[in-house]
């Protein structure tokens, strides 16, 4: 379907994010460059947000805002005053309070006499709720595309909230790095254009995204609940460091973890824990009404034990590898994705969800939770699909037909790297009754799968998100989309899509959990279409849910 943005805004009653600097001719003291956005909405409050781009630097700046009622019915409005400067990189984060719950909002800031852009947000609605709709969204890589999907997100007729599961930036840069080799990297490369290792580093690289227009239209769109994964601080990070952090050349790994942590709650809108703890921002939960509960999970910096590689960790006597140590290891039960205190939570926020009559209990997770194994080439494919990779490829096909007979997972960094601790998360929501909807990030690629413990007992539903830019493993010869015979070779997965990007549509009534998987046509070209790849729902059953089933 073809979107029209600047349409849909004017439905309801707002201007599209564009800067106030380039409204006006006159230079100005301030600009408003890099739009507004709000986040973590509860009943009766939200964060508004924005950042004050200042002519001369190194100055505090005083600013008021002001939240007004989309229905114009009397009562309601709210306004305020603050300043910002240096110590937090001109970035306003205000939580309003005393709002009323269900009912949308246009807010908005000024300083200095210069107006800000129109943002529209709402708050969660209490008792009984028909239904919510949410937008799920993961992995945006500038370099690599235009934030096509952003700007579907920003026209749809109706999102309640956005549901960001990390990888908002990604902290590589310069010639050859990840994405540069994309048609439109030229016009769109990385600020600055090296990794950012320093404060300065992680606040650029935030404003650069947040300059995007179609960015700046998503967050100007409704509340957004955000949580982090890797790319925020480092590739694959872990409790104690990262892939892609070389502490001889970058330096302590904490400190480099709490600068790119500081730029991230500058810039992003959520509400920030009043002790400061990371573990305690990350895991929180929103109740939609009577309907659902959206309980957030951290599976990144504190508790996630190094993860395993079948490079470095896979044991090799006289000359063959150990599968049985190997797996031993993955086994161990001391080997972490979360800690006690989060998993007990998760269990206790959905007890609480299911003991308060609602239908639902979404986990927010940032990777994905399926059981996932490589596929053999020879078992999947077709002959002829068969010859053609082998003629094209025949190094991977020996690579993908060498992990495939170890019978060990080659994607360790998500959930099937942690095998233990996923049964214990399973256990507590089954103890629970919950009835969970996963929904995953960090792929950048569409799934619809059945979670089953180790004993095949149906435990929930999964749909992971691809990336709103980043790169999937695509196709292999043929034309063939690698998900296709992933999805054939692990029953857990029933569909799987690794070339398009988009976003998850989730829409929840008591009756069903509806996904629709959204596809833009396209990254390189400003001019898209939308449309879903896929559709698939689920039912409650009792205390669980039902198979996933495609429509």
């Amino acid at each position: 379907m073809r979107i029209n943005r600047r349409k849909a805004l004017a439905l309801l009653g707002l201007g599209a994010a564009t800067p106030a600097a380039a409204q006006t001719a006159k230079p100005l003291g301030v600009s408003f460059d890099h739009g507004v956005a709000s986040g973590d909405p509860r009943q009766d409050r939200v964060i508004i947000w924005t950042r004050i781009t200042p002519q001369s630097p190194h100055r505090e700046i005083a600013y008021t805002w002001s939240v007004t009622p989309l229905d114009r019915r009397a009562g309601g409005a709210k306004k305020g005053s603050g300043v910002t400067g240096p110590d937090r990189d001109y970035t306003v984060k205000v939580d309003v309070t005393g709002l009323d719950a269900g009912r949308a909002y246009t807010f908005a800031f000024e300083s200095e006499g210069v107006a800000s852009p129109v943002g529209r947000t709402q708050t969660l609605p209490a008792g009984p709720t028909k239904d919510v709709v949410l937008a799920v969204a993961s992995c945006s890589l500038y370099p690599n595309g235009y934030f096509n999907a952003y700007k579907a997100i920003a026209d749809l007729e109706r999102v309640d909230a956005v549901l960001h599961l990390g990888d908002y930036i990604y902290e590589y840069g310069g010639p050859g790095s990840y994405g540069m080799d994309s048609p439109v990297a030229a016009q769109r490369h990385h600020d600055p254009f090296h990794e950012i290792v320093s404060l300065d580093d992680y606040r650029r690289r935030h404003a650069q995204y947040k300059a995007d227009p179609d960015t700046q239209a998503a967050h100007a769109r409704a509340p957004w609940i955000v949580v982090w994964d890797d790319h925020e601080t480092a590739n694959d990070s872990y409790v104690g460091g990262a892939e892609n952090h070389q502490p001889e050349t970058e330096g302590d790994w904490n400190a480099r973890k709490a600068r790119a942590l500081k730029a991230y709650f500058e810039w992003m809108p959520i509400r920030e824990p009043a002790g400061g703890g990371l573990a305690e921002a990350a895991m929180r939960s929103f109740d939609f009404g009577d309907l659902a509960t959206l309980i957030m999970v951290e599976t990144r910096l504190t508790a996630r034990t190094h993860q395993l590689s079948l490079k470095t960790d896979l044991p090799v006597v006289d000359g063959k590898p150990d599968v049985a140590a190997f797996k031993a290891r993955l086994d161990d039960p001391s080997r972490r994705m979360m800690s006690d205190q989060q998993e007990a939570w998760i269990g206790a926020e959905a007890a609480r969800s299911v003991k308060s009559g609602r239908a639902w209990q979404v986990l927010g997770n940032q990777v994905v939770m399926a059981r996932v194994m490589p596929f053999s080439p020879k078992a999947v494919l077709t002959p002829d699909q068969l010859a053609a990779i082998t003629s094209e490829y025949p190094e991977r096909v020996k690579a993908m037909e060498q992990a495939a007979a170890l019978g060990v997972p080659t994607a360790l960094d998500m959930w099937q790297g942690y095998p233990v601790d996923r049964e214990r998360l399973y256990r507590a929501l089954d103890q629970a009754n919950a009835r969970p909807i996963v929904v995953s990030g960090d792929s950048h690629s569409f799934w619809a799968n059945e979670l089953s413990d180790a004993s095949g007992k149906l435990i929930a539903a999964e749909f992971g998100t691809t990336g709103i830019t980043s790169p999937g493993a695509g196709m292999i010869a043929g034309g063939l989309n690698v998900g296709v015979p992933v999805a054939k070779a692990n029953p857990e997965v029933l569909f799987n899509d690794q070339v398009a990007k988009g976003f998850v549509l989730l829409t929840l009534t008591r009756d069903k959990a509806r996904a629709d998987l959204m596809a833009v046509s396209t990254i390189v070209s400003r001019d898209f279409t939308t449309a879903p790849v896929k559709s698939f729902e689920v039912t409650p059953q009792g205390a669980g849910v039902s198979r996933v089933k495609e429509v």
